[in-house]
């Protein structure tokens, strides 16, 4: 095979193959969770259509029965928690979907009740409410970070499990779900945030705290677990290592979580367009965007 074909073939291959990119005409792998040897792009995005229908069916069975839906994701910071709230959210409803990622409380929040701020938020019939970080910042961050007293963590840990109780025997669907990445990858992808530009804005000062504090993390985590991975409101653990595996695993077990029915549907054709009754373009000088791709 001559030089020029090799060169063609090898071109063809870092293209279809996800995970490969050419530089000086040499085939590199890129990240662990996007080679070819694990899942690629194609089979996940085939298999990602397939969720994302039975999650529009399940937003039907919501607001058919009325059922309130709480979804929990914690983790480590990079560990793809917002990758996987986007995976699941993209094609339904966000009236329905509802993403709740609060700030750092205010001064007046500070002086509430611990779990005042995140009442309101929860969901009413037929609703689903995703927390992107939620009221365990108080076993986490706060914790690690000196942001409250130990006497404060004590508190949460002995009244959580019984206020999640109390949602759960109102009706509320709770479930909660801990992202687990490895020290290696949780390196790789805070050092991608440091040198693209794209994703700078992901990367805190927190977040590089958080890193030098692994094992004050690790501790607080297992404490969280001992405390509040109850049988009524069990955590869930998500090896997220390989981001594309990750969306699609927890986005299944989720719809298994919550027994659900297709809906009939009625078909549906469009209706005959409406004849023009001497409407005429205007002479409206428009300002088009310049259409430069």
């Amino acid at each position: 095979m001559s030089a020029a074909k090799k060169n063609k073939n090898r071109k063809k291959d870092a293209a279809e193959e996800p995970g490969k990119k050419l530089n000086n005409n040499k085939a590199e792998k890129t990240s662990a969770d996007e080679t070819g040897k694990k899942l690629k792009n194609k089979a996940y995005l085939k298999k990602l259509v397939k969720l994302h229908v039975e999650l529009v069916k399940l937003q039907e069975w919501v607001k058919f029965k009325g059922l309130k839906v709480c979804v929990v994701f914690e983790g480590r910071d990079g560990a793809g928690k917002g990758g996987v709230i986007k995976a699941l959210t993209e094609r339904v409803n966000p009236r329905v979907f509802r993403v709740v990622a609060l700030p750092a409380p205010t001064d007046r929040e500070k002086t509430q009740m611990y779990f005042q701020r995140y009442l309101h938020h929860l969901p009413a019939a037929g609703e689903v409410v995703i927390f992107d970080r939620s009221w365990y910042s108080r076993a986490g961050v706060e914790r690690v970070m000196g942001f409250c007293t130990e006497a404060d963590v004590q508190m949460f840990m002995l009244a959580t499990p019984l206020v999640e109780r109390a949602f759960i025997d109102s009706g509320l669907i709770l479930i909660k779900y801990w992202l687990e990445v490895s020290p290696e990858e949780q390196t790789r992808r805070l050092e991608a945030r440091i040198h693209d530009e794209r994703k700078i804005w992901k990367l805190s000062p927190m977040d590089l705290e958080s890193y030098h504090r692994w094992y004050d993390y690790s501790r607080a985590r297992d404490a969280m677990f001992t405390m509040t991975d109850t049988e009524y409101s069990p955590w869930y653990v998500a090896k997220a290592d390989n981001k594309r595996s990750t969306r699609l695993n927890v986005i299944s077990h989720l719809l298994s979580k919550i027994p659900y029915e297709a809906l009939p549907r009625k078909k549906i054709s469009l209706p005959q367009r409406q004849k023009p009754e001497g409407y005429r373009e205007p002479d409206h000088h428009f300002r088009y965007v310049p259409e430069k791709f």
